[in-house]
């Protein structure tokens, strides 16, 4: 008796189905997928794609409930019309989402309460501080005043600027006591030691010098920059000296070896400012690539790298009491306040509009910030919000484009405030008697 052959079609289908998946030729016989191995390659994938996110964290379940529409109980109609696709419902069959939970905020009220106790916490009353006025400006310099100083005795500051000479000025007076001569570019930065009798600076020449202020010389050069030199800070407490620029590094030096102990690098563009603190971070940076970095000093490398600016960083100010410092850019809310050590955005200051290009504050709170088109703002520190606006005026002589403020310094006191700006002369700001 011969025996019954299988059926040709189911065996056809098979092997058209398994030829096509070897040499993955287009047939003209669309081989529909078995419903089962479909199923099995959407459980698989929802598995492996959404496994993480099919939970919400318990914080968030917490708030979940009346917000927003649940998820239907009841088994819904498919909608008939179009090409059959049992996808949704597999899915509905596979995905056992967790229902979600009742809100914490029982009713509406309590969430609309909640909210307005939200807004209130943050409309802080700002501290009082009063006006500011120009009472001095001091002429001398034959190029932009791109650096200021104010030595910790608090009776003379220095100021360098783009014809490459660094002036010491009494500070009572503004009379002329002293000119150094020994940059050949234009000095960029300045600072005077608190237990030296040093004057560091720092120029668009690559130089880093050392001057002995008893002898009135430079006694120290610090070679390495592979270009021009754009800021230098001191650390307060160790013998320490941090130089910036054009290279794109910050470089740490020690101040009797002349040795290089770091190269603080990672930053992509020029490194415009650079501020020490005592404590960590003892080293932030300011850069033209839009970020901010908080440098670990004994490491050599960056802890934290802030990337809220838009624009270049040009200017950083730290408190001298809070723990906490600001950094300045170009465009709105380009001025923005951080809390150490992590580098917490606290807020931003807004209403500067203007390539900022110096920012300072005294331990009063008074927060000031300079830009590049000569306008000045004054601001309350703890809130951010600006009391005082001025405009730099050109001296006479000067181009109406000479407005700019390059450098800024509060004295020891806090009550004056020296500017350097592209009109060549030096402002000294005080307060407005009560």
């Amino acid at each position: 008796m011969a025996s019954v052959l299988p059926p040709l079609d189911s065996l056809h289908r098979r092997s058209v189905k398994r030829t096509r998946d070897i040499f993955a030729s287009s047939t003209d016989e669309v081989v529909p997928d078995e419903e089962r191995s479909t199923r099995l390659r959407l459980s698989v994938r929802i598995n492996d794609e959404f496994r993480d996110y099919k939970e919400l964290p318990a914080a968030l379940l917490s708030q979940q409930g009346p917000v927003g529409p649940s998820r239907p109980k009841e088994q819904r109609k498919m909608i008939t019309a179009g090409p059959a696709d049992n996808t949704s419902r597999m899915i509905a069959t596979i995905d056992k989402t967790p229902p979600p939970l009742p809100s914490t905020f029982s009713s509406s009220s309590k969430l609309s309460q909640a909210l307005t106790l939200h807004k209130t916490t943050r409309t802080v009353k700002p501290t009082y501080h009063p006006p500011w006025k120009l009472v001095r400006v001091i002429s001398g310099h034959l190029g932009w005043v791109r650096s200021v100083a104010v030595e910790p005795g608090n009776k003379w500051f220095a100021t360098g600027a783009g014809d490459r000479v660094i002036k010491i000025w009494d500070l009572a007076s503004g009379e002329l006591k002293l000119s150094l001569t020994g940059h050949i570019s234009t000095v960029r930065g300045l600072a005077v030691s608190a237990r030296h009798p040093y004057l560091f600076s720092c120029g668009e020449d690559k130089m880093v010098k050392c001057w002995d202020l008893e002898a009135n010389k430079v006694i120290r050069h610090y070679h390495g920059h592979l270009s021009g030199v754009y800021a230098l800070d001191l650390h307060p407490t160790l013998d320490v000296l941090v130089t910036s620029g054009r290279d794109a590094s910050a470089r740490v030096w020690d101040m009797r070896t002349k040795a290089q102990i770091h190269v603080l690098a990672g930053h992509t563009g020029t490194v415009a400012d650079v501020k020490c603190q005592e404590s960590d971070p003892q080293v932030i940076t300011g850069s033209m690539d839009t970020t901010v970095r908080l440098w670990d000093l004994a490491a050599g490398k960056t802890m934290t790298t802030l990337t809220h600016h838009k624009k270049s960083v040009r200017a950083l100010a730290i408190h001298p009491t809070e723990y906490s410092f600001a950094s300045g850019s170009a465009g709105g809310n380009n001025i923005k306040k951080w809390k150490c050590p992590e580098g917490t955005f606290v807020f931003n200051f807004s209403g500067h509009n203007a390539i900022i290009n110096t920012m300072s504050v005294n331990a009063e709170g008074v927060f000031f910030s300079g830009g590049d088109n000569g306008s000045l703002s004054l601001w309350d520190y703890n809130t951010g919000t600006p009391f005082q606006q001025m405009d730099d005026v050109p001296q006479p002589g000067s181009l109406e484009a000479e407005a700019g403020v390059f450098c800024s310094t509060f004295d020891m006191t806090g009550t004056r405030l020296i500017t350097g700006g592209a009109d060549k002369t030096i402002k000294v700001y005080a307060e407005q008697a009560h």
